[in-house]
């Protein structure tokens, strides 16, 4: 006799979607009961952390800072929404001398947003109002992330620097970091 079979998810990335759905309430669940709270109570949303306010310190690449707030250690952080070139690659020296224009001493505000493989913060940045990371894009020193939907929160910035031929994008083949890493491995 035929088992009936299981209504299937109608494509893979809901099944993956559905998974990690699945193991983050587990997380949270089993996070909940080793501190001692109650399930219910995390079941809102996790508050986001306070935005801090601090001095940057360093600039240690075109997407990579040093972030003070007074009386604490400093925090590397990574631009959210963006990647900009290696330092050992085309245009790495000069993202990162476009960020330090930017940012270098002067007060800032970081929202973090997550941690990357790294450790580093990876957050938003402003500076006189400025999103840090929108700017460099619009400016043509970095790229937008993208998803594997080929959408990124600053794609519209980016292709409009692509249109002006601006910084990057301007009169070369401009290679992705990724693409670049895979290529040639890591600057030395």
């Amino acid at each position: 006799m035929k088992r009936p079979r299981p209504a299937l998810a109608r494509n893979q990335t809901e099944i993956c979607t559905m998974s990690l759905k699945t193991l983050l309430n587990v997380m949270l669940l089993g996070s909940a009961l080793l501190l001692g709270v109650s399930p219910h109570a995390t079941a809102a949303k996790p508050a986001r952390p306070e935005p801090l306010q601090g001095v940057v310190t360093q600039v240690i690449d075109g997407d990579t800072l040093r972030f003070n707030v007074s009386g604490q250690p400093a925090i590397e952080v990574r631009l959210a929404q963006i990647d900009a070139p290696e330092l050992c690659q085309a245009w790495g020296p000069e993202a990162r001398r476009a960020l330090s224009d930017l940012v270098l001493n002067k007060p800032a505000t970081l929202r973090p947003v997550s941690l990357d493989r790294q450790g580093r913060s990876i957050g938003v940045l402003t500076v006189d109002g400025i999103n840090v990371a929108q700017q460099l894009v619009q400016d043509g020193h970095a790229w937008s992330l993208v998803g594997r939907n080929g959408r990124g929160p600053l794609v519209k910035e980016e292709r409009m620097a692509q249109a002006l031929d601006r910084g990057l994008h301007g009169g070369r083949a401009a290679v992705k970091p990724a693409d670049f890493l895979r290529s040639n491995g890591p600057c030395k």
